[in-house]
């Protein structure tokens, strides 16, 4: 890993900050070490420790940095959509730009940031599953939404369609860590959709 060297004592906070979550984003939790911190923000461990606690309390930081940066197309997508079909058709379509931004890493750090991980690791993996689960739920209350409107069929299985629904952008940012473009994950998307239930007319 290669970094900023050098850095003053009067360090940009932020600037380390970004720095450690695209750390985190190529690598995962478990592939970035506290040496590999040092080299990319140019601190000292010392340094490191007393700005922002633990390596794990710094991948916390780094999380919320990325949901703030690059996933608040989730919540942007939900709230800012007359019905549920056109929130959740720009979800994936947002999320497959967001997957393949030019010069960041391809893929989600919340999806992809804790695979694998030992034992020791657990709760890592564990508050990244909270916060997919959580997307789980903001589908179905927005899928909800709009059968209780009458709008979508009675019937419909909220939370059967929002676990598809999150499943496809899961598996879209494994694809765009394996190399697949945008234009790949707007034709999954795409596909996605057409299993989307017919609206009541």
């Amino acid at each position: 890993m290669t970094g900023t060297r050098g850095r003053p004592p009067g360090f940009d906070r932020d600037a380390v900050l970004r720095e450690a979550m695209l750390a985190f984003w190529r690598h995962g939790y478990e592939g970035v070490s506290i040496a590999d911190l040092t080299a990319i923000t140019g601190l000292q461990a010392s340094s490191l420790y007393a700005a922002f606690g633990s390596k794990r309390e710094l991948f916390d930081l780094a999380v919320d940095c990325y949901a703030e940066e690059f996933g608040s197309y989730v919540t942007r997508a939900l709230d800012g959509q007359p019905t549920a079909y056109l929130a959740v058709q720009q979800l994936l379509r947002e999320a497959a730009k967001t997957q393949t931004l030019p010069g960041l890493p391809h893929g989600c750090l919340i999806i992809q940031g804790a695979t694998n991980t030992p034992p020791r690791s657990a709760d890592v993996a564990e508050g990244l599953a909270r916060r997919r689960t959580m997307t789980v739920t903001f589908v179905q209350q927005r899928i909800n939404t709009d059968i209780d409107a009458g709008v979508l069929p009675a019937g419909t299985d909220a939370r059967r369609l929002a676990e598809y629904i999150v499943a496809v952008q899961q598996g879209m940012a494994q694809r765009a860590r394996d190399g697949a473009g945008r234009e790949t994950l707007e034709a999954i998307a795409e596909a996605a959709m057409s299993s989307w239930p017919a609206e009541v007319r």
